[in-house]
């Protein structure tokens, strides 16, 4: 998709009556499915999909595929939000049900990747939204996708909170003999009250330890982001404990912790959860805060004191060296990707969690 396009609604129809793009290059249509109540789908013929990362990024990867924007998942905490005003929609309501499918990804992909001058860089997915949420089990892109990168030679990343990536587990299982694969599950908490108010849209934590477990027994190796950690509701000794215990059962070969981290356009929707949800934590969240996207140093400090025992108590912290803070990033260091998450050929050295945690592209 041309980042120089500009999206505005119109009066403009599809043949299904929906509101369309005018200027979203090569929308197709725009539906409303009957099973994702609420939610509109605009269906478009990207001309590429494989996204160069800027240089300045830390981040240990330099190329993405993203086959959506927006997500289904609902998170009150997403970084991403943001990046749906890029489409002249909203960071909160419309991040979660205007949802832009790319339905030509493997497609312009292959094609990509077939040119002479790919140098079959590692290509990273679950950068900014989810290719495992729902609307995967309605488009099914991501096994055409994998076959694309590992028929090229392509080494690459998936990082999800969408179970539906079980389904495609003999997929990578088949694509870790041509190529170096890395995966990774983000779970956040186990509350599962906690859950359906936080990110209703998500597979429960649940399930999401039993991909972590279906992953490891397939014989791929899984990392995790215990991300965000919530102030004052998921950040206890005893919360913290009880999960990494519980992802450590499931067989994660590598954990990164990470705090909530509120950019522009997410921290005024989660600030609606939070006055909702929590008004009691409304004040202790500012003065964490204040008018930053960072929480208090002195905050991710106790938090990675507090992670520290935990992670090693259960056997999750890094084998080589004791590397405490890269649990937390933006405290004095980076925090490194959890093992298993990176493509094999990256793990001997240590890969830095960008500061905005993941690079919005």
């Amino acid at each position: 998709m041309c980042s120089n396009v500009v999206m505005r609604w119109d009066r403009q129809r599809t043949d299904r009556e929906e509101p369309a793009l005018v200027g979203l290059a090569g929308l197709v249509r725009s539906v409303r499915p009957p099973d994702f109540a609420g939610v509109v789908f605009h269906e478009v013929l990207a001309k590429t999909v494989l996204n160069r990362v800027p240089e300045s990024s830390s981040m240990p990867f330099r190329w993405t595929v993203n086959p959506y924007r927006g997500c289904t998942h609902g998170c009150a905490y997403c970084f991403a939000r943001n990046s749906h005003t890029y489409l002249d929609f909203d960071s909160g309501r419309d991040f979660d049900t205007q949802i832009i499918v790319k339905i030509n990804a493997a497609e312009a992909l292959a094609t990509r990747l077939r040119s002479p001058r790919w140098g079959r860089e590692h290509v990273a997915m679950g950068t900014n939204t989810d290719p495992y949420q729902r609307a995967e089990g309605r488009y099914r892109l991501m096994p055409k996708i994998i076959a694309a990168l590992a028929d090229s030679g392509t080494p690459f990343s998936i990082l999800t909170k969408g179970t539906l990536l079980a389904r495609d587990l003999p997929l990578l299982r088949a694509a870790s003999e041509q190529v170096d694969v890395g995966l990774a599950v983000s779970i956040a908490l186990v509350d599962r009250d906690l859950q359906r108010s936080l990110e209703p849209g998500t597979p429960s934590p649940q399930a999401r330890l039993e991909l972590v477990r279906r992953i490891s027994e397939s014989g791929l190796r899984c990392g995790v982001f215990v991300a965000p950690v919530l102030p004052g509701l998921t950040d206890s000794v005893e919360r913290l404990d009880s999960l990494l215990a519980d992802i450590a059962e499931a067989g994660a070969t590598g954990v990164t912790v990470l705090a909530l981290h509120l950019r522009p356009g997410t921290r005024e929707w989660f600030a609606q959860w939070l006055h909702r949800e929590h008004p009691g934590l409304v004040d202790g969240y500012r003065a964490l805060y204040g008018s930053g996207s960072y929480a208090d140093r002195r905050y991710r400090r106790r938090l990675a004191a507090r992670a520290e025992p935990l992670l090693r108590k259960h056997g999750l912290l890094p084998k080589q060296g004791r590397d405490v803070s890269t649990g937390v990033p933006g405290a004095e260091d980076d925090a490194a990707w959890p093992a298993g998450a990176l493509p094999a050929g990256l793990a001997g050295s240590r890969q830095r969690v960008d500061q905005e945690q993941l690079t919005l592209l």
